[in-house]
């Protein structure tokens, strides 16, 4: 097998194998090539080639969305680390794992006028959860005696022996920061950045490794339940009247039916989910827009409540948010390993525990169900609601609406789902997605750069098929995704192209203004075709309801390319049709 010549190199990819970080994409260049020879000439690594490093970060998320294990990113010195950082944003907020593994030059040669050269140092800053600068290896010539050095040293053997202990303490140093960085990665669920400078030459190889690792534990995350805070919970718990329970991002199968059943069983219960919580049962609330978008204040105060617990990752809902901003519950008490956000500025505390390994602790210590009219009261709103949907569906000409209602029925049972940000994964927050079709939706940043990379990462190693969802600006914007020779056959994108971004028709602002329309709408006559010919995507396009019906029948087919399916649908009249769908379901 080939080895870097560099021990550093030998270093950092025996480390990873040592941490189990398997998956390793790898953007070209030379700076890197000791990493890139480390890594391609060891079976045990799954190696992939992405041309665009901020395509590569996102493609690397979508994989540690998936796997909940670290992914390894590896790039050049130079500004190829920085079109890494909105995927580490990403992972930082949303409590993914990625390692990047940036080359880099020298100290000496930084800040000389050298090219691909900037100060890599902490170049994330914040947005990781550690930061590891690697020192250079000393090269063999450097035990060569010079003329200065005579005074000091006695004898080469004084020289010799300085130099491997020196050697020596920059290993134990580089394998201390290393082996931190992976730990941290693994067990806080976010992204590390390791620097790493090379020297020339960077393209020798060796046949053997130089370098002997000093042995390592690899550590698991334990969870430890404090039994003061369970019953504090509980006190609490027992004595309210109104408990509302808020599930943002978590994955699939995160916590048991059993628990899922004791928490609806509650009367004094009411638990909103969102899209992305992979939460189901027959009691509890999706679709939160539609529930509290239509209500007045009576309603507001017949909602609010006594206790919230909130469980998993950012919620998509900005309605929920204001109204827990405005109607604040008495407590608020946040569970899961990551930070807790006091998005309600009401936090009382943060329990850090798996949610399923927090209900399972509380559950069993519940001594009673208060009696309460709290959850048949929204249950029965919740009914009213799904009633109206189906209703004012009717009354629509095809549109943004209408689109996704079809789709959403469309996509095929135990498959993944993958929705790009904006209004994409607001719409789809309004209709019902069945229990096995799992959802994945970056919204640690909720930017729209990067959904299709990380669609695509998730398809690679996720067995189920994948479809991903998104708008045209989304998509447009990542449209570098799709140059990328891992995309499964089975994978389908479905863009709904309604010609610029349409959410801003929804927020405040001037609409149907030159102003307006250039730079926000940011208007435009683009479709997909192109794109499809060029990266080899089998293209089909709807401009109405019948056409897309027709499409979707066979959509899903298996088929010798992947497919995008681009739906036209009007511009100007989706603002209307959405905000006047809250009006119609009060």
């Amino acid at each position: 097998m080939k080895y870097s010549k560099i021990p550093l190199s030998q270093t950092v990819v025996t480390l990873c194998k040592t941490h189990n970080v398997k998956h390793i994409v790898i953007s070209p260049g030379s700076r890197n090539a000791p990493l890139t020879i480390g890594f391609t000439h060891d079976d045990f690594f799954k190696c992939y080639s992405i041309v665009d490093e901020r395509c590569a970060a996102f493609f690397a998320l979508g994989i540690a969305q998936q796997l909940q294990e670290p992914v390894a990113v590896v790039c050049t010195s130079g500004s190829a680390l920085l079109n890494y950082y909105p995927a580490i944003s990403e992972a930082y907020y949303s409590n993914i794992p990625l390692v990047v593994l940036s080359a880099d030059r020298p100290k000496h040669l930084i800040d000389i006028g050298d090219g691909q050269t900037i100060k890599q140092k902490n170049v994330y800053g914040e947005h990781v959860c550690y930061s590891a600068n690697l020192k250079l290896d000393l090269r063999e010539g450097d035990n060569k005696l010079s003329e200065s050095d005579l005074p000091i040293f006695k004898s080469i053997e004084n020289k010799l022996e300085r130099f491997l202990g020196l050697q020596k303490d920059i290993q134990t140093y580089n394998e201390s920061e290393i082996h931190e960085a992976l730990t941290v990665s693994k067990l806080n669920l976010g992204p590390v950045h390791i620097n790493i400078p090379f020297d020339e030459p960077l393209y020798e190889t060796v046949d053997a490794l130089k370098i002997s690792p000093k042995p390592f534990k690899i550590q698991n995350r334990t969870e430890k339940v404090d039994d003061f805070e369970i019953k504090s919970l509980l006190d609490v718990w027992h004595n309210a009247k109104r408990k509302m329970i808020l599930v943002g991002v978590l994955q699939p199968n995160s916590i048991e039916e059993k628990w899922l059943q004791e928490i609806a069983d509650d009367d004094s219960v009411i638990v909103f989910t969102e899209t992305t919580s992979n939460l189901h049962h027959s009691d509890f609330l999706p679709g939160i827009d539609k529930m509290i978008a239509p209500l007045d204040e009576a309603g507001f105060k017949a909602l609010q409540p006594d206790i919230l617990i909130t469980f998993g990752g950012l919620i998509v809902s900005k309605k929920i948010k204001v109204f827990l901003r405005n109607y604040k519950p008495e407590h608020h008490f946040h569970i899961g390993l990551a930070n807790a956000n006091d998005t309600f500025f009401c936090l009382d505390k943060h329990i850090k525990l798996r949610p399923n390994t927090f209900l399972n602790a509380f559950l069993p210590q519940v001594t009673h169900h208060t009696k309460s009219t709290y959850k048949a009261t929204w249950l029965a709103v919740r009914q009213k609601r799904r009633k109206m949907q189906e209703v004012y569906l009717e009354t629509l000409a095809f549109s943004d609406f209408t689109v996704f209602h079809s789709i959403l029925k469309s996509v095929p049972k135990k498959s993944q789902l993958q929705v790009g940000n904006s209004s994409a994964i607001r719409y789809t927050q309004l209709f019902h997605i069945p229990k096995s079709i799992s959802i994945f939706c970056n919204r640690g940043t909720s930017g729209i750069d990067g959904s299709t990379s990380t669609a695509i990462g998730a398809a690679v190693v996720n067995e189920k098929r994948t479809t991903f969802i998104t708008g045209d600006l989304s998509f447009f914007y990542d449209s570098n995704a799709l140059w990328n020779n891992y995309i499964p056959t089975s994978f389908r994108i479905i863009v709904i192209n309604n010609e610029g971004g349409g959410i801003f028709r929804i927020l405040p602002g001037h609409k149907d203004t030159e102003n307006f329309d250039y730079f926000f709408e940011t208007k435009h006559h683009l479709n997909s075709k192109q794109l499809c010919d060029m990266f080899g995507f089998e293209y089909i396009e709807a401009k109405d309801d019948k056409q897309l019906h027709v499409e979707l029948e066979s959509f899903y087919n298996e088929s010798q390319k992947p497919k995008l399916l681009e739906v036209f649908t009007p511009a100007r009249s989706n603002d209307k049709i959405l905000l006047d769908f809250f009006k119609f379901v009060k």
